[in-house]
């Protein structure tokens, strides 16, 4: 495709990007099937009772998506996004039937590797084209869209998982979901995606930011005060999920929830975190990331100090919806200021970097989460996690500068 014949933008580029759109939410659908039910399958029907070994799934998902992501960035550079979203999938297909007739936990633990290299292959190609065609002017409202697609169907997935759980049973029946988005998603992908490298070559001819020259693994992690301010951001919130995702269903039952309105709470918030980055994913296109980034790691910090401190359900509802304003003010925020701070050629790999150890902290979560829930309780590990997200706002604020300002001006 010739870079004369395309622009960037959302309006000129809104079919593909819708397509893209609808992907991602298929993507993220594969995770729901795993938020409301999976700890209660571990000590229902495998008999496992220690924190540590429920969480193992989260801890083998977190390593394998966080490696997935680093190199997903640097395989489509050299290779092409589509490729990379198409291989996710293929890796995402076998994912519904193992966790529908495995036999014992090691079953479970090899779906979420293979859940894990679906999630850091299909949706870092996905975020990284959105990136490319959106433009400068629009990255903030793409990556919410984007956002806001894969973690309203983990949402919307996670509360169907536990209502058919809740009404048939634990297994198989709430798996035939994730069958029907890995089909549909792999058809889509490969029939109807357009690879975006002209996208990057066109915006790569205006760039201002130089192309790296060293390494970006080193950049991205600790060379840039900046990078690195967003890279230990992203693990503090996504080991914050990492224990929600685990501790959460189980900590809720502890309260006396059913499984319907465990449902309900584990769903209303990656609901929220997914609705609300629409609109947060645009405003930090005006106000700057920084402003945007301590603020949602305030309110996450804030939600966990008193959801371990609740008792009823519509408590834990709000609370819940309160976190996911809080992940939804950052999550979005985190990936267009890599984009902002990197050349267009070195986009793909620099958000691999970032992803790599934003997913990261899903493992550090669980791990952390386990080893606290099994020493002392569930209640000190979520409020352990707070105090983590408030030291996190903290080092944004004090530790990161003014170079990812607001966006003023158009592209043409």
């Amino acid at each position: 495709m010739n870079t004369e014949t395309i622009k960037l933008g959302l309006k000129e580029n809104w079919k593909q990007f819708s397509l893209l759109v609808m992907i991602n939410a298929f993507v993220g659908g594969m995770v729901g099937l795993e938020r409301t039910i999976l700890p209660e399958i571990a000590e229902t029907e495998f008999g496992i009772a220690a924190r540590t070994a429920i969480f193992s799934f989260i801890v083998v998902f977190g390593i394998t998506k966080a490696a997935s992501n680093y190199f997903a960035g640097r395989f489509a550079q050299q290779y092409g996004r589509k490729k990379m979203l198409i291989v996710g999938w293929l890796f995402g297909l076998p994912v519904p039937f193992i966790l529908m007739f495995a036999g014992s936990w090691n079953w479970i633990i090899l779906a979420n590797v293979l859940l894990g290299i679906n999630q850091g292959l299909a949706w870092s190609a996905n975020v990284i084209m959105k990136i490319d065609i959106a433009g400068k002017k629009d990255r903030g409202l793409a990556m919410g869209l984007n956002e806001f697609a894969g973690y309203l169907a983990v949402g919307v997935v996670a509360f169907l998982t536990g209502w058919i759980a809740s009404e048939f049973g634990l297994r198989p029946y709430p798996f035939y979901l994730g069958i029907g988005m890995a089909v549909i998603g792999l058809i889509m992908s490969i029939v109807l995606v357009i690879d975006t490298e002209p996208w990057v070559n066109l915006e790569a001819k205006g760039a201002k930011t130089k192309k790296s020259e060293g390494s970006l693994f080193w950049k991205a992690s600790f060379a840039d005060r900046n990078l690195f301010a967003v890279s230990q951001g992203g693990m503090a919130t996504n080991l914050k999920d990492g224990m929600a995702w685990g501790a959460f269903p189980l900590f809720l039952a502890a309260a006396d929830l059913n499984m319907a309105q465990i449902g309900v709470v584990t769903a209303i918030y990656p609901a929220f975190w997914g609705i609300f980055q629409v609109a947060t994913g645009k405003l930090s296109d005006y106000t700057g990331r920084k402003q945007m980034l301590v603020a949602g790691m305030l309110v996450q910090a804030v939600s966990l100090l008193i959801f371990q401190m609740l008792t009823g359900f519509y408590q834990f509802l709000v609370v819940a919806a309160l976190l996911g304003i809080g992940t939804a003010m950052v999550y979005p925020t985190f990936i267009a200021a890599v984009a902002d701070l990197v050349h267009p050629q070195d986009r793909a790999e620099s958000v691999g970097v970032y992803r790599l150890w934003r997913d990261g902290g899903y493992a550090v979560g669980a791990v952390v989460t386990g080893v606290i829930a099994d020493a002392f309780n569930l209640s000190l590990a979520i409020t352990v996690t707070g105090v983590i997200s408030l030291m996190s706002a903290g080092f944004i604020a004090f530790g990161m500068n003014k170079l990812n300002r607001p966006i003023k001006s158009a592209e043409g």
